[in-house]
């Protein structure tokens, strides 16, 4: 995990991770939110190494659509996008995981530099490795990088032609502001080229609930491995067995929240500070976002973005846009 501040270093086997000061800026977070009321964790601290590993699980399973979805959308409507995009000399892939969507994208989109984002490095770096295998003509540029408050790029990226990749709905993490400031942070870094992305769109709670709440409950592990990655972050002494996950659709909001709920009264204790959470009481973890079409097009619009167009999956569930910058 990143700062803002920090200095972007160049390390081994060409990875570029951006090195954190101390005092860690991730604990001064973490510790802000758990004694905020509600308390609340930020999502990205979901993608630690195991995370990621039980994320990409979780897009295996019959109840989470998106990812389906989205793979549909490609290979229906593959060749219509890649015309709308244009020629990529550098392709970015935001929250880029284990790389294999933008992978499937290479032989469509042909870019010649491939930089792939990600807040967990070493999950990162194992597919990164796999990629230089596969891919030995294709200039392959990692970062380990938390690009939702500052988006940094390693020198040597040119500026002609970029497309920003920000697959799987993830843009659906961020409140509608947050998620109106990054793309106009991805727009400023993109002139003369464009971003292709997932959106998830607005849905019945009997599809949208399941798709977080399955029943192998890989999804409430991947929720409640996130107090693990917080004791690592901050020295905490959560026990996972004090809490349960728990994944509502809040209509009103049109998003899909997931929280941790406290099974017992506990008391919850890390260097310099400690919170009591009642029986019943909840950290909210994580918000996912539903769009209409229409709705995500005003969005682009009003982020700087033009020439929008989106397709969709047979059941009109999701949408893959694509926008000129």
């Amino acid at each position: 995990m990143v700062s803002p501040s920090a200095v972007l270093a160049h390390a081994a086997s060409d990875f570029f991770e951006r090195a954190s000061p101390a005092p860690s800026p991730e604990q001064a977070e973490l510790r802000d939110g758990l004694l905020d009321d509600p308390a609340h964790i930020d999502p990205k601290y979901l993608y630690d190494a195991l995370g990621s590993s039980l994320f990409t699980a979780i897009t295996l399973l019959p109840e989470y659509y998106p990812t389906r979805c989205e793979a549909e959308i490609f290979l229906r409507h593959g060749q219509d996008i890649a015309r709308h995009v244009g020629p990529v000399q550098s392709m970015i892939d935001l929250g880029a995981g284990d790389c294999v969507k933008a992978e499937r994208l290479f032989a469509r989109l042909r870019p010649t530099h491939y930089i792939p984002i990600d807040i967990s490095a070493d999950y990162l770096q194992t597919a990164v490795e796999r990629l230089r295998l596969s891919y030995p003509e294709l200039n392959v540029t990692p970062v380990g990088q938390d690009f939702s408050q500052v988006l940094a790029l390693p020198a040597g990226v040119p500026e002609a032609q970029r497309l920003f990749f920000y697959p799987g709905s993830s843009i659906g993490n961020l409140s509608p502001e947050d998620a109106h400031a990054m793309l106009q942070r991805i727009r400023a870094q993109c002139e003369g080229g464009g971003l292709l992305l997932g959106v998830d769109r607005v849905k019945p709670k009997q599809v949208l609930e399941p798709a977080y709440d399955d029943a192998l409950h890989l999804t409430a592990a991947f929720n409640l491995n996130l107090l693990r990655h917080v004791n690592t972050v901050l020295d905490a002494d959560f026990d996972v067995a004090d809490w349960r996950h728990v994944a509502h659709f809040n209509s009103a909001r049109s998003r899909v929240e997931m929280h941790l709920e406290a099974l017992r009264a506990v008391r919850v204790c890390w260097p310099g500070g400690e919170r009591e959470f009642r029986a019943g009481e909840r950290i909210h973890t994580e918000n996912s976002y539903k769009f209409t079409p229409q709705a995500f097009s005003d969005l682009l619009q009003s982020a700087g973005f033009h020439d929008i167009a989106h397709w969709s999956d047979s059941r009109g569930w999701f949408s893959v846009f694509s926008a000129r910058a």
